[in-house]
């Protein structure tokens, strides 16, 4: 009986580490959300389909179309705690913004989701108010700098939830942090331009969106990591 115990013990220390091993291995792999290629995972806003008429694929680029359908796109699926990494550019004074925890209750994506301004710092006016430069929670809170290459070159962002907790970086560096949901947020937008959409930031899960601001902004290696 002895024997047969010790075996099971083992038969049973052997699985839970294969299923230790196999949680671990999820928890640490990447979803592609753009390869160059596929939009498989995004649709349009409020649309079933993608709309190549105002999104293209370029050179292993997700990019805008000026003077095409300004519709912004959003991914299939929806997210809750997650980290998003991603790079863009924008051409000059090009405006562009990644959003998050974004529903289809009203009628813009932006009356839903906080976002994270895509921007031509040099050149948009929006770049002389820290609020609305790139990196920002847009209208609500200043990243800790300009970490912005020059016109041209791609930046590299990610946007990390946990527990609420909301980071953004770029090239690098953490920029700006916050509580989402907290007393601290609901004071800034309390003053600010979406103090009278009711639906603002109302949700803690939801699809990640891109925005066609009518500019041209390209976007490549779009990733995302459920944590």
């Amino acid at each position: 009986y002895q024997l047969i115990g010790e075996r099971i013990m083992k038969i049973f220390f052997a699985l839970s580490m294969f299923l230790f091993i196999g949680c671990t291995a999820n928890q640490d792999e990447w979803t592609i959300l753009f390869d160059g290629n596929s939009v498989s995972h995004w649709r349009g806003f409020n649309q079933e389909n993608f709309p190549f008429d105002g999104w293209a694929i370029e050179n292993g680029t997700l990019k805008t179309i000026v003077g095409g359908n300004k519709v912004d796109i959003i991914t299939k699926q929806v997210y809750k705690d997650f980290e998003l990494a991603l790079e863009w550019k924008v051409s000059p004074a090009g405006n562009s913004g990644i959003f998050y925890f974004a529903t289809e209750k009203g009628n813009y994506i932006w009356q839903t989701a906080p976002e994270m301004q895509v921007l031509d710092n040099s050149s948009h006016p929006d770049g002389e108010n820290p609020l609305s430069s790139a990196g920002s929670l847009f209208a609500l809170i200043a990243p800790l700098e300009d970490l912005t290459k020059q016109v041209g070159a791609f930046n590299e962002a990610r946007i990390l939830v946990q527990k609420n907790r909301v980071e953004h970086w770029l090239n690098g560096k953490k920029i700006l942090e916050y509580d989402y949901g907290s007393n601290d947020l609901k004071d800034l937008i309390a003053k600010s331009k979406f103090a009278s959409m009711t639906l603002f930031a109302k949700e803690n899960t939801g699809h990640i969106g891109l925005q066609h601001h009518g500019e041209e902004v390209w976007y490549r290696n779009v990733r995302i990591k459920k944590l």
